[in-house]
């Protein structure tokens, strides 16, 4: 996530407005969500013209689609660098458990950003289509891994893996919970033992 003082607007800050706009959406739809954060609040953050984000993204709609895909792509690299040191198939499921104990430890921490954006996206939208194209990339990861470990039904076992995922990120986030992905964890290996027999 980028840092407050990265994306304040300022006649020092040489990046193109597309890459403004998209560090200070990161970190205004990331802490307050995408329909709170209007684009007035963005472009101040950002420190450029309001002809700037329609220049760049045409609508609002497709800042936050953006957002979510740079978020989406910046998570497939950072959970493949995390899964990097676990050897098995098996040990990088339990590894990806083990990413998101990391996760929702930060003190910035507020949850998944797909799932709290699908939940403010009409059906439609390419906003619900890059949360839905992100949840699905999850599951595959689910899957291929479980199919490698050797369980009978990747599917079905990924099915549950994610469940295992998604809850675990949820209870962090909503009870504030710091043992939630630790519990997913070892119902993880449940889940795999059953799978692998």
């Amino acid at each position: 996530m980028v840092r407050k003082s990265s994306v304040q607007g300022s006649s020092q800050d040489r990046r193109p407005a597309r890459e403004r706009l998209l560090a200070a959406a990161d970190e205004l739809f990331y802490e307050e969500g995408v329909n709170l954060v209007g684009i007035d609040r963005i472009i101040e953050r950002a420190g450029v013209a309001k002809a700037s984000l329609y220049d760049c993204f045409g609508s609002k709609e497709e800042l936050i689609r953006s957002y979510l895909q740079q978020r989406h792509e910046a998570r497939q690299v950072r959970l493949r660098d995390w899964l990097a040191r676990y050897a098995t198939p098996r040990e990088k499921i339990l590894g990806i458990f083990d990413y998101v104990a990391d996760l929702v430890t930060r003190p910035d921490y507020r949850g998944c950003p797909f799932a709290r954006a699908s939940a403010e996206a009409r059906p439609d939208s390419s906003v619900k289509t890059v949360c839905d194209e992100s949840r699905a990339w999850n599951l595959a990861l689910f899957a291929d891994l479980a199919r490698q470990a050797g369980a009978s039904d990747a599917d079905r076992t990924a099915q549950q893996l994610r469940l295992l995922y998604d809850g675990a990120s949820v209870s962090a986030h909503v009870d504030g919970s710091a043992t939630a992905a630790a519990a997913a964890r070892a119902l993880a290996e449940v889940v795999l033992d059953a799978a692998i027999r």
